[in-house]
Order: structure tokens, then sequence, then C-alpha cells
């Protein structure tokens, strides 16, 4: 069929960010999550300081602003001194 693929909305999609760099999905109660890469038509995203990858689709991704990246950082050290990550 003609223009299947095609976006619905007819938006651009966003530039594709550096590896590591911290994002926010969207759809996921605004997870923030280090860019790892593309996975067909999503993004992998995964936890800051580890964890499971998941994807999001990339309408649904926008870069964390610097009190999320701080949020996000001081759980992750929050959660290493109490001993539940390396």
């Amino acid at each position: 069929m003609v223009g299947e693929n095609l976006r619905p909305d007819n938006q651009e999609l966003p530039d594709l960010p550096a590896p590591g760099t911290l994002m926010v999905d969207t759809s996921r109660a605004d997870r923030v999550g280090e860019f790892r890469g593309v996975a067909g038509p999503y993004w992998s995203l995964r936890p800051v300081g580890g964890g499971a990858e998941w994807e999001a689709e990339p309408r649904h991704v926008r870069p964390a602003l610097l009190i999320e990246q701080l949020r996000a950082r001081t759980a992750r050290l929050n959660a290493r001194s109490r001993g539940e990550v390396l």
C-alpha cells in the first residue's frame, strides 16, 4: 500500500542523540534512561546505572532537562550507597 510507512502526523523524527545521552521516555511516566542505539523503528534506552533496556518510539523521547539528569543520577548514587546496585 502506498504510504503505509509514513508517519501519520507527518512530523520529522528527532535527531539521533549520542550514545549515553540522558533521555526521557514520555510514554513511560517520564522515565529517564541513557540512549543506547536504534533497534528497528525504536530507540533503545537503559536505566541510569544499569538494568534492562527498553525500547521507545522516538516521537515519545526527548532530551532530559538538567534537573531530570540530576534526579536520575542522585537516585542511582543513593541506590548504590544502600548496596542495591554496584
